[in-house]
């Protein structure tokens, strides 16, 4: 974890009487060299200046391996703010789908009763799910209108992104609504927006339309986060992390949205991977009000706001030699995604490996059931690898199972998802450390340490 390391006055580069920046004095760097003896955490380097000339002095400390030392380096780091989540809001479109009635629906609406055989491989895929229902923005009506969508020789990427322009921001808008009501201050309060999606492609993109219907000042700072699949959300909340911890008094809205319109299709035999985009997805919108928080405790600049988790760390690491095992493209026919069987696999193999190297620094690598866990529901092998290879307990995983079960594989949403169930058990959290994994093209997965803040349980809203 990189920390700043702020100059005394003694060594600014102002402090000399003339106020031309003066050198670092033998007594000065022995004064340094105590400070990195006693540092809890290592630092970035301290910066001197002289005359024109810059001189760094590292302040080296090792991390005490301890828990109790350990809680010490976490609880007080030299950067005084760290980014945490101020309010959660989610949202699903009305239309719900009943995962036992979905594949009859399926093949009516997709005029595929025929195929037998791919029907009941279906029914297999989704009675072993785990999916109790899913939501989507999408109807029979909808499929009745636009017949392309279920012809593959017909091009259908325009009518389908005609309907993601306004489906995605109205549905982000809902959500956002909702945190923002949770949050306890005005929409024009927010300071930055970060919007995800994989779904709408247009330019200016959903960020836009969602500031005008949520009443966003026009100098609001948006950034789109495009085509990260299932770590959109988690790959959102790094970036919101990095812009709430470096622009002061910064309220950042995360948001993320994803719609199945723009991959539902009828199903063929010689495409296997569209069996499982359409027995395991659903349509979702989440977003997040982030913002720095004083750390352990309350955001320095409102005591209406109350911290629900705080974000300590944030990686990303891509798996070598995996660009096959997520990917996806869009065209003619709307957005084709090919899901490998390799990746629960992998996860088996390499998910401690890479877990460890993005918690080391925090001393939290090894155990992992101290921890509370935020996994992108991906699907029940997904969750299965990571819960085997980590030898975590069971119910350790709950909260992401409940969100599939309930919703399905939301894409990059999901996560967001987990952290509103995750906030609703309070007693399972209480000021302790979580991971939260997301698992995306590349194959990608976004690595964040979290920290649960007492009295993490709000009333939803």
């Amino acid at each position: 974890m990189h920390q700043t390391c702020v100059l005394p006055a003694w060594c600014s580069p102002s402090s000399s009487p003339s106020g031309r920046p003066r050198a670092a004095s033998h007594s000065d760097k022995k004064r340094l060299d105590a400070m990195a003896a006693t540092a809890a955490i290592p630092a970035r380097p301290c910066i001197a200046l002289r005359r024109r000339r810059i001189y760094r002095t590292h302040c080296l400390a090792t991390m005490a391996s301890s828990p109790q030392s350990l809680s010490t380096a976490i609880n007080k780091p030299q950067q005084a703010q760290r980014a945490a989540v101020l309010a959660i809001g989610t949202a699903n479109p009305a239309n719900c789908v009943p995962q036992d009635e979905y594949v009859d629906w399926y093949f009516r609406v997709t005029k595929s009763d025929h195929l037998t055989k791919l029907k009941a491989k279906m029914k297999r895929i989704c009675y072993n799910s785990g999916i109790k229902q899913r939501y989507f923005y999408h109807t029979e009506d909808t499929i009745r209108d636009h017949p392309e969508f279920i012809d593959s020789a017909l091009p259908s990427l325009g009518a389908r992104q005609a309907i993601l322009a306004s489906a995605v921001p109205e549905l982000t808008a809902a959500a956002a609504t909702r945190a923002i009501a949770e949050w306890g201050r005005p929409a024009g309060d927010v300071t930055h927006l970060v919007f995800a999606t994989s779904s709408d492609a247009h330019m200016p993109g959903a960020d836009l339309r969602l500031a005008s219907l949520l009443g966003l000042r026009s100098s609001v700072q948006r950034t789109m986060v495009y085509f990260h699949g299932c770590s959109s959300g988690s790959a959102a909340l790094r970036v919101a992390k990095d812009i709430a911890e470096n622009n002061r008094s910064a309220r950042v809205l995360v948001a993320c949205a994803e719609l199945t319109v723009n991959f539902f299709r009828e199903a063929h035999e010689d495409r296997p991977e569209t069996l499982i985009m359409q027995s395991l997805f659903g349509d979702g919108a989440g977003a997040i009000i982030l913002g720095a928080v004083a750390t352990g405790g309350r955001p320095a600049d409102s005591v209406v706001e109350r911290p629900l988790f705080e974000l300590v760390s944030a990686s990303q690491t891509l798996i070598p030699d995996t660009e096959d095992a997520a990917a996806g493209q869009l065209a003619d026919g709307g957005l084709v995604f090919r899901p490998s069987p390799r990746m629960p696999g992998l996860l088996r193999q390499l998910i401690e490996q890479y877990l460890v190297e993005a918690v080391a620094p925090l001393g939290l690598g090894g155990r992992w059931n101290d921890l509370f866990w935020a996994v992108h529901p991906g699907g029940p092998a997904i969750l299965d690898s990571v819960e085997a290879a980590l030898a975590l307990a069971p119910g350790k995983l709950a909260a992401s199972r409940r969100v599939l079960r309930e919703y399905g594989n939301m894409s990059g949403v999901s996560v967001i998802f987990v952290l509103d169930e995750l906030r609703r058990r309070r007693g399972e959290l209480a000021g302790g450390f979580g991971v939260m994994l997301g698992l995306g093209p590349g194959f990608t997965i976004e690595t964040m340490v979290l920290r649960a803040a007492s009295g993490a349980k709000r009333k939803a809203l």
